[in-house]
């Protein structure tokens, strides 16, 4: 009985100080790192700083050593400097503390560490440049004209088209000038066909299918090219929307 309590005891002691050595284990971070980067002094200045936030030790060791993280060319961008922008590459993804290294430097405060290492007073790291985000103008280059006689001969059946009257526009349906008062009136008229009721008696030459021939149109079909509707699209664009006094409200 005595012997099975010893065993016990030693069993216990090993399970806990197996336990100890994967705790201190979470608690160092082997970050390889590129000569060129270690000679500036800058992970002497980075690394305590994440340490005393973390307690989390980050050891440094030379590329191609056994390491749970690495900074040079691939991974996520975390800084730019000496003419190229560093990257951080996680190698253990179920490292606790690389996790957490990998979360600091990329916050508000690892970011502050980054650029406040200035040697002699000289700053020579940055956050990574950002892609810069461009805009282009659509440009809408139908034929308005056309785009008008168009609109007549296809639209004005249900549509109020022009500032003439409706004509033989049906009550229940919004004016083009409506229409074009939307947010995304540019939209609407660029893919109106597939939007209902259009899909059961439009067909646009080299987009929409065929209609089925046991279930064909139930009206007349306005049949049309890409062209076509480039021209419409042209002619709204110049028109201007209609003035309802307050923003309009739609789904």
């Amino acid at each position: 009985m005595v012997r099975l309590v010893h065993v016990l005891r030693f069993v216990a002691l090993m399970l806990f100080a197996q336990a100890g050595i994967v705790h201190a284990e979470d608690r160092l971070v082997r970050l390889a790192l590129p000569p060129e980067l270690s000679e500036t002094k800058f992970p002497q200045f980075l690394l305590p700083r994440f340490t005393l936030k973390t307690q989390v030790k980050v050891q440094v060791v030379g590329p191609g050593d056994p390491a749970e993280a690495q900074i040079g060319t691939m991974g996520q961008a975390v800084f730019s400097g000496m003419g190229q922008t560093w990257h951080l590459q996680v190698l253990n993804r179920d490292h606790p503390g690389t996790a957490r290294f990998a979360d600091w430097i990329t916050s508000d405060a690892g970011q502050r560490a980054i650029t406040g290492f200035k040697p002699d007073g000289v700053q020579i790291f940055d956050l990574p440049m950002k892609a810069a985000v461009t805009t282009q103008a659509v440009v809408i280059d139908g034929d308005a004209a056309r785009g008008l006689v168009l609109s007549e001969q296809m639209c004005q059946r249900c549509h109020a088209i022009g500032g003439e009257g409706r004509r033989n526009a049906v009550d229940s349906t919004p004016s083009f000038s409506v229409l074009r008062s939307l947010s995304d009136w540019q939209e609407r008229f660029e893919t109106f066909y597939v939007l209902n009721p259009h899909p059961a008696f439009t067909q646009v030459s080299g987009v929409t299918a065929p209609f089925a021939e046991e279930r064909p149109a139930t009206i007349i079909p306005l049949e049309m090219t890409l062209e076509d509707v480039d021209a419409i699209l042209a002619y709204v664009a110049a028109m201007s929307p209609a003035d309802l006094g307050a923003p309009l409200a739609h789904q």
